[in-house]
Order: C-alpha cells, then structure tokens, then sequence
C-alpha cells in the first residue's frame, strides 16, 4: 500500500504503509489529511510537531513537508517503525525527525523535552487510549494545537485549560481540534 504526501516540498512524493490486513497500522486517508492541514496551515511554518501513534508517519511528515521544524514520532508496532524509518530516509528528512520506538504512554512517562506547538494524535480505532491521549495535553505550548482523530461521535477528552476550538467529520472519521489556554 503506498500513501502520497499532498503538499509541500515533499508533495507528490510516495511514501510506504503496511499492508492493512496484517497490521493494525491504517494510515488516516488522503482526504481528511489535506483538511485536516488545510485547516490548520498558518500553524505549520517553524512548529515542532509530535506525532503520536504515528503509524507509517504520513501525517508527521506531511508537516515536514509544509514547513514544520522539527516532527518526534512515536510508533510502538514494529512493521510499521521500520516502514516509518524508511519512509523518513527515502525523503530526506532524518535531520528534522525523531522515531521513539515504544507505546505513546511509556514514551510519555519518560520524555522530558519541550511542549510541542503542534500534536497529532490519531489513537487505532478500536483501541481509543483517550486517558493516554489526555495526557499529552500538558506537552502543548500555550496556544499550541492538538488535533484527535476518532471514530464515531463518542465523548472526547478534556481538560481544564484546553478547549476544544473545532470539530469536523469525514464519514466515520472524526477530528477534534484543541487549543492550549
């Protein structure tokens, strides 16, 4: 399976995904990634960006690609941290990207770096971790932007000090857009 990068100095590049029916790795679509950056575009330029959960690093390497900084991934699933590693090398960004090879949660527990402008949290689908997820809210800068991909209409986490400042659907797929305070 191969995902495309849309935009940017990477843009139209093809980048690597495992094959979805033997992994639980399942990049988020081209369609709800360009409106998910389209939306938030201003926010990109010179930002350090986290990507949690970062599967084949489609969307941390989209922000690459439009002008973020810095990208940390963090991936625990093996296929898809080697698929993720050659995916960085192939477009030649190994200076500007980090690959944390563990869960979200024991990486949390242990990383003591700055807060991140932005945060892309796309959790699989049938395993949410919303406490994990809510969790990664005191990584955000102030005025820093966190975006959760979901599935469903469910209740979302929160917490006191960030607010929820959009929500978008694309069929099944959910994005939740928060601001730090």
């Amino acid at each position: 399976m191969n995902v495309r990068i849309i935009a940017g100095r990477f843009g139209g590049r093809i980048i690597d995904a495992p094959d979805t029916s033997n992994t639980r790795t399942k990049p988020m679509g081209e369609r709800i990634r360009n409106a998910m950056f389209n939306s938030i575009g201003t926010e990109i330029a010179g930002a350090m960006v986290l990507d949690a959960f970062a599967g084949t690093g489609a969307v941390g390497l989209e922000a690459l690609s439009r002008g973020a900084a810095q990208a940390v991934f963090v991936e625990r699933d093996r296929i898809a941290q080697k698929i993720l590693a050659a995916n960085i090398a192939s477009l030649g960004a190994a200076d500007q990207a980090q690959v944390v090879r563990t869960t979200v949660l024991n990486w949390f527990d242990t990383y003591d770096g700055e807060q991140f402008d932005l945060i892309f949290a796309d959790p699989p689908y049938h395993d949410p971790q919303f406490s994990t997820v809510s969790r990664l809210f005191s990584l955000l800068k102030p005025n820093g932007l966190m975006v959760l991909s979901h599935v469903g209409r469910s209740e979302v986490p929160t917490k006191t000090g960030v607010v929820v400042v959009d929500n978008r659907s694309y069929g099944n797929a959910h994005l939740t857009f928060y601001r730090r305070e």
